[in-house]
């Protein structure tokens, strides 16, 4: 039995015209002899009514007074209407096509409600519906407990669903499906000159995606790459020919020459830096790990440490550290810009050209780190642009590196 999985995001499934769309998709891949897993996310984003953030907003959003357990509840609703109307409208155009809960699925997760982990897929279910059926359309983002719960897996969980059932089921291959063509080497809504990339290795799509770049969770590539299943990245409303950006770890597909393969951003951060003895430095650590708060950008020294916090939490480790009595300064609207590229790994001078890519345009970079295929730069959010358009040309615009297009 050949097997794909196709995810469909929110964009993908938000209307008629979008669904037909992605229909056209699995009607190709049936046609070509495969059994497919669609995996479909909530209907549109916030504003559309029955979007994530929607039906968040109904409970008055992080100030419910539902427990976690309460919260999946609601939340899962999403996408279990959305699989009921897309399974509706396959079977309407006469697709032979079933749909499914994630209970229904056999994806058994813990109870860690809001952020719960897979435990396995049983797979029993969705082999006995192909018996008579070419399309399993599957809820993403949801599960179920061992004591019988309906879960949620944290926001980017209908990529990771698709990533465990394409593992489970040893999928030929998984698309994710959005609404743009596939990576690019760049925002394209902030550089004009952003070139689509037809090959990158898991490692590459994933640290990208971990440093902003939104078009894949890297815990779907993590769970792929583990698999040794191919990833692609396509657009839901380009031709079913089109297959968009292939992610893979196979050797001899990536570009040897090729030194960056993109440039991703975070915005909307804050900055802090506590002067403190190093026998203090673990209680600051205690006190915001207490308040559920992962720091990132992290630079200590003996009597100094530096971290960034995303905007939304900052005011929260402000309130205990005031109450503590910790003394600390902060820089607000940051930006963190992240060159990857798995060509980095030994070779000089990377650093430097970033470095004085920056100081030509006046440029002020207020913490970096570094590490094989990722070099992490903190700037101010009103430079972001010019930083980002300036360094793609430096490292993705160069004439003697081979375009990937």
């Amino acid at each position: 039995m050949k097997i794909l999985v196709q995810k469909f995001g929110g964009t993908s499934v938000k209307d008629e015209e979008s669904r037909r769309a992605a229909e056209k998709h699995i009607v190709h891949a049936v046609s070509l002899g495969y059994k497919v897993i669609v995996v479909v996310s909530a209907i549109g984003r916030m504003g559309d009514p029955y979007a994530t953030d929607s039906l968040l907003s109904l409970i008055g959003g992080n100030r419910s007074f539902l427990d976690l357990r309460e919260r999946d509840m609601l939340l899962s609703v999403g996408e279990t209407i959305s699989t009921a109307v897309f399974t509706n409208e396959l079977k309407k155009n006469g697709l032979s096509a079933v749909g499914l809960t994630g209970q229904d699925a056999g994806i058994v997760t813990n109870e860690d409600f809001g952020n719960a982990k897979v435990q396995r897929i049983e797979k029993e279910a969705i082999y006995s519906y192909f018996k008579t059926n070419d399309v399993v359309v599957v809820t993403g983002f949801q599960g179920v407990s061992e004591n019988g719960h309906i879960t949620t897996i944290g926001r980017g969980g209908s990529d990771t669903s698709a990533a465990f059932l394409g593992s489970a089921f040893k999928a030929e291959n998984i698309d994710i499906f959005t609404d743009v063509s596939g990576m690019m080497t760049a925002d394209p809504r902030l550089v004009d000159k952003a070139q689509f990339l037809k090959v990158v290795s898991y490692q590459e799509v994933s640290n990208m995606a971990h440093e902003g770049a939104k078009v894949i969770d890297p815990r779907a590539v993590e769970i792929a790459m583990q698999a040794g299943i191919p990833l692609r990245i396509r657009s839901t409303y380009q031709p079913v020919t089109n297959t968009g950006t292939l992610v893979t770890h196979i050797e001899g597909q990536i570009e040897p020459y090729r030194l960056v393969t993109g440039i991703a951003h975070v915005s909307n951060l804050v900055q802090f830096s506590i002067e403190t003895a190093q026998q203090t430095q673990k209680i600051i650590f205690s006190l915001l790990a207490e308040l559920d708060i992962s720091v990132d950008f992290i630079n200590i020294f003996p009597h100094k440490i530096v971290f960034t916090l995303p905007q939304t939490t900052s005011e929260k480790a402000r309130l205990i550290f005031d109450e503590q009595g910790v003394s600390y300064t902060l820089i607000e609207n940051c930006a963190k810009v992240a060159i990857v590229g798995a060509g980095i790994t030994g070779v000089p001078g990377v650093i430097a050209k970033m470095v004085t890519t920056m100081a030509k345009h006046q440029i002020p970079i207020y913490q970096s780190a570094d590490s094989y295929t990722t070099v992490w730069i903190l700037i101010a959010e009103t430079d972001l642009k010019l930083a980002i358009n300036e360094l793609h040309a430096v490292f993705l615009q160069n004439e003697n590196q081979p375009k990937n297009n």
